[in-house]
């Protein structure tokens, strides 16, 4: 019998509102299983077909769903829903589609529930509550947990290296973040910072005999130094240095980077174009690179640095929303965030804000009203965090503890939410 499911998010909505984004951007692999019963369903002898092969064998040998010349997935149909879906039902998709834009998380003894914010129903908040969909979320844990058996029962990820905490005391730490995150009487760059030096503080602590009811009573005191100290004005926090700039930008590059579908930029035209941009967003001189086609071209790196001014109410309820639900769910750490350590995870957690930010500044600057430039950032951020390869490896490691270590953090947050 699969894991319940629980720690559904309270604060989000969401159901498929048929824009066909998601059919129009990823590459969906499938498993033999899957591979067989698509080519049992018949469609070479489908005239809407027109004689397209059904499915794709990739170079490094995996099978996907075949796409069209423009990267739409061959299965979306004119009115935007899937042929696969609406012939034979939800059960006859990929696996992949089936679970998209949800994220199980392995908590233990059960699931916890995110969501992926790059689909526009999840950015706008639009549809039914997280709740509402249990029946079917728990329905597809069984599968996940097939193909993941470590995922049953798991051992809970370190905090750092060599300390670990029991379940119940990760989530007493979680919990204490997500008050913060969604303590809407200070703004959410204030709020973020707040999290920042709190990370910073219990990532210098061990929790070896401090645990359950003791540890509550540490993070409340602490907590409420941690707010008492943090500037309210992000005036007042100084510039971040130079090497961290520099290391926020080539994060930047990464998570702005889009090789395939309509967004595309850049990098599809092969190796040495993203050997460029990378190298563009390393020295941060001259015009943006188009790694993506939300950004506008020509605007300068220097645009990123003006400051934009109070952050709209929809972007503070957008950020307020996003931070709770990867929070709620833990989505942050441990297999869902390349096995990293819980305060790494944080980190890059809380990395993304003024990533985000930066892409809206360039996004504004070359003409895109400010709100729709911020939900756009978040959908594109957050369709690589945790799942793009080049944030996986031990340089990124690297470059977010650097940042968080010299002190950084805080300040990219308050820069770039001037």
């Amino acid at each position: 019998m699969p894991m319940p499911v629980r720690s559904l998010p309270t604060v989000q909505n969401w159901d498929c509102h048929q824009c066909g984004d998601c059919c129009r951007t990823y590459v969906v692999r499938v498993t033999a299983e899957e591979k067989d019963r698509i080519l049992k369903q018949g469609w070479m002898a489908d005239p809407e077909f027109k004689g397209k092969e059904p499915l794709k064998i990739e170079k490094s040998g995996e099978v996907t769903l075949n796409q069209t010349a423009d990267g739409t997935c061959v299965f979306l149909g004119p009115d935007n829903r899937c042929r696969i879906h609406a012939k034979f039902g939800a059960a006859g998709k990929p696996f992949a589609c089936r679970l998209y834009p949800f994220v199980l998380v392995p908590g233990g003894d059960h699931w916890t529930v995110s969501l992926r914010f790059g689909c526009p129903s999840v950015a706008d908040n639009k549809g039914r509550g997280v709740s509402a969909h249990v029946s079917e979320l728990t329905s597809l844990s069984g599968p996940i947990e097939a193909d993941n058996p470590k995922a049953v029962n798991m051992e809970p990820p370190e905090l750092q290296a060599g300390q670990t905490s029991p379940w119940g005391d990760l989530s007493r730490f979680s919990k204490m973040f997500l008050k913060l995150a969604t303590d809407t009487t200070h703004p959410v760059e204030r709020r973020l910072r707040q999290m920042a030096m709190l990370s910073g503080l219990c990532r210098q602590s061990r929790f070896d005999k401090v645990s359950g009811g003791r540890l509550d009573e540490f993070l409340d005191i602490v907590t409420a130094a941690v707010i008492d100290e943090t500037p309210a004005d992000p005036y007042a926090v100084p510039k971040p240095g130079w090497v961290g700039r520099t290391l926020f930008r080539q994060q930047v590059g990464v998570y702005l980077r889009l090789d395939t579908g309509p967004h595309a930029g850049v990098g599809k035209r092969g190796a040495w174009a993203r050997l460029a941009a990378g190298w563009r967003f390393g020295i941060g001189g001259g015009a943006v690179p188009q790694v993506n086609t939300w950004l506008p071209e020509g605007v300068s790196f220097a645009a990123a640095e003006q400051p934009a001014g109070e952050l709209p109410a929809a972007a503070e309820e957008l950020f307020t929303r996003y931070f709770a639900v990867k929070l709620q769910s833990g989505q942050f750490f441990g297999p869902s965030n390349f096995h990293r350590g819980y305060w790494d995870g944080l980190d890059s957690l809380l990395l993304v804000f003024p990533t985000m930010l930066w892409a809206a500044r360039v996004m504004t600057a070359g003409g895109v009203e400010r709100t729709e430039a911020i939900t756009r950032a978040v959908r594109m951020v957050d369709e690589n965090f945790g799942y793009n390869k080049f944030l996986a490896g031990g340089r990124t490691l690297w470059a977010v503890r650097t940042i968080a270590d010299s002190g950084d953090l805080p300040k990219l947050i308050a820069w770039y939410a001037r």
